[in-house]
């Protein structure tokens, strides 16, 4: 039972690491998890991994919420820091005593309901603050505790102990830790110690926020034929994203190159990559042409003569037209045609400036002045449509990207998209 402390008699054959510990001075109490629970091997394997970084018992913390797994933290390393908190919150807990004391070692242990249902909040938010802790998530698809629910890792098609098939997306947390920009991800089996041992480890003596999900089945609600949770799925479905084999030297691959220039390389393998180095007068300030598609940026460092009609044709690909009324009383159609365009951009250029003054929403122009819509339809450049000819046309409207073709420099501005004006200027000075 947990309140019964381990006998401390240890064998004066087992190993001391650099503190005079053996391994024996890492545990805790007695587990009280169902025979073979994955947990408790992932127990076995956090004691391990202390005792041979030899860290100090009172310079560990440990950390958990709500669940099986939230258990784990009795059985490990009984001299070291500990707090129990409530469903989910461990994460902030783990927040204020890092902030507190900047020179422990945090070790949390958590679950897939307590991280990724009720909590799921408070992990991305310590994966994005970066916290310098070790988060262990013991993985088995399953509520335990509530007599084997779907959690929100349950792949789907996965069967519960009663024969019903998940429906229910799952959230992987290798995925989600990746998305958020975590610095250290890592996924292992809680029966494979010989890699579970060396990933704890790394994740202690990783400067920042480690997460690894590991994959510990539920023996009670969650290892039966059917789950892909059981011992026996994950074993026969363990696959290694990295293969260690022998590499045969081979001679460094140099490289010279013109600055602008595209240059095809074969690798090693006999694939290809294709380098191009950035012009000389490439503007890292120039948001508008990185946006570019990368056909269109090479069309243009080339020199090719067709990048404008390769443009046009992939605004037509690009134009998104919507059939819905536009309540606003000057609303344009902006046709998807290139024609135009240069005109179109420059009185865009005159209204930055301020030398054109955009219309007004109100009053109306056009429908309810006579007279007021007709002076300004007639002082629009050619390709604008005019009000006059809205009453003729069906109402829609369309997104686009707005582009011009000046001097033969290939600029991209989204619509709704507006420069400052003092890079605008920049760009037209230059």
């Amino acid at each position: 039972m947990s309140f019964i402390a381990k006998p401390k008699v240890a064998n004066p054959s087992l190993p001391l690491n650099e503190l005079g510990l053996n391994r024996r001075d890492y545990e805790g109490s007695m587990s009280t998890l169902c025979a073979g629970c994955g947990h408790d091997s992932v127990t076995a394997a956090i004691v391990q991994a202390c005792f041979e970084l030899a860290l100090a018992p009172q310079s560990v913390v440990k950390l958990s919420g709500i669940g099986c797994s939230s258990k784990t933290t009795a059985y490990f390393v009984a001299g070291a820091h500990g707090f129990n908190a409530v469903h989910g919150r461990m994460p902030s807990i783990a927040t204020g005593a890092n902030a507190a004391n900047r020179h422990l070692r945090y070790i949390g242990v958590s679950g897939d309901g307590d991280s990724l249902s009720i909590g799921v909040g408070q992990l991305a938010h310590v994966i994005r603050r970066n916290l310098d802790m070790l988060y262990i998530l013991e993985n088995n698809g399953v509520y335990g505790l509530t007599k084997g629910q779907f959690s929100a890792s349950a792949d789907i098609g996965s069967k519960s102990k009663i024969g019903v098939a998940n429906e229910q997306i799952p959230i992987d947390p290798v995925l989600l830790a990746l998305a958020l920009g975590a610095s250290f991800v890592a996924r292992s089996f809680s029966g494979d110690k010989e890699q579970l041992v060396p990933l704890i480890k790394a994740g202690l003596s990783h400067s920042g926020f480690a997460i690894i999900d590991v994959l510990s089945p539920c023996v009670t609600f969650n290892d039966h034929e059917g789950s892909t949770k059981s011992y026996a799925y994950v074993r026969e479905h363990s696959e290694a994203p990295i293969a260690a084999d022998y590499v045969a030297p081979q001679r460094e691959i140099n490289v010279n190159y013109a600055p602008g220039e595209v240059l095809p390389v074969t690798m090693h393998d006999g694939s290809n990559i294709l380098l191009r180095k950035l012009d000389p007068d490439y503007d890292p300030t120039d948001r508008a042409h990185a946006v570019l598609p990368a056909h269109l940026r090479l069309d243009h460092a080339r020199g090719r003569e067709h990048a404008g009609a390769r443009l046009a044709e992939h605004l037509q690909e690009r134009a998104v037209v919507e059939l819905a009324d536009d309540p606003r009383p000057h609303a344009r159609i902006r046709e998807p045609a290139i024609e135009g365009r240069a005109q179109r951009g420059a009185v865009a250029g005159q209204e930055e400036r301020g030398a054109v003054e955009r219309p007004r929403e109100t009053p109306p122009v056009g429908r309810g002045h006579p007279g007021r819509g007709e002076e300004r339809d007639a002082a629009l450049p050619e390709g604008v449509v005019k009000d006059a000819d809205l009453d003729a046309r069906p109402r829609r409207r369309i997104r686009e990207d707005d582009v011009e073709i000046l001097d033969g420099q290939i600029r991209q501005q989204a619509l709704g998209a507006v420069f400052p004006a003092d890079d605008a200027d920049r760009r037209r000075e230059a």
